[in-house]
């Protein structure tokens, strides 16, 4: 068996976690690169994306890679989630840390409207 990094550790506690709690709630889904930061909600039982939303999209101002963008992709990703029919959803922050961009993005989201 190959060592896993920190990272794969990490995601992989986060995802059997969320197995546990998960009772039927669409997933969102954070990626955070050294460019942009991308959210997803995905719906695993029927195997689809609800709604989607990243600093890269057109209309996006400002670089990606800053709390500011978090902050627009979470309100925007939000507001398509209520769009969609979404309110309450289980956080999958995959194996990044709860803090910085993934923290804003997540505090984003909540404001506007989603429960998790």
């Amino acid at each position: 068996m190959a060592k896993l990094s920190l990272f794969d550790r990490r995601r992989q506690r986060v995802r059997s976690a969320l197995r546990a709690q998960k009772g039927g709630r669409p997933r969102l889904s954070v990626h955070r690169s050294g460019r942009h930061i991308y959210a997803q909600i995905i719906d695993d039982a029927a195997g689809r994306t609800l709604a989607s939303a990243s600093s890269l999209a057109k209309g996006s101002k400002g670089p990606g890679a800053t709390v500011d963008a978090a902050v627009r992709v979470g309100k925007e990703l939000a507001e398509k989630a209520q769009q969609a029919g979404v309110t309450t959803v289980v956080f999958d922050r995959g194996g990044f840390l709860f803090h910085g961009r993934v923290k804003a993005l997540a505090d984003a989201a909540r404001e506007a409207g989603l429960e998790f």
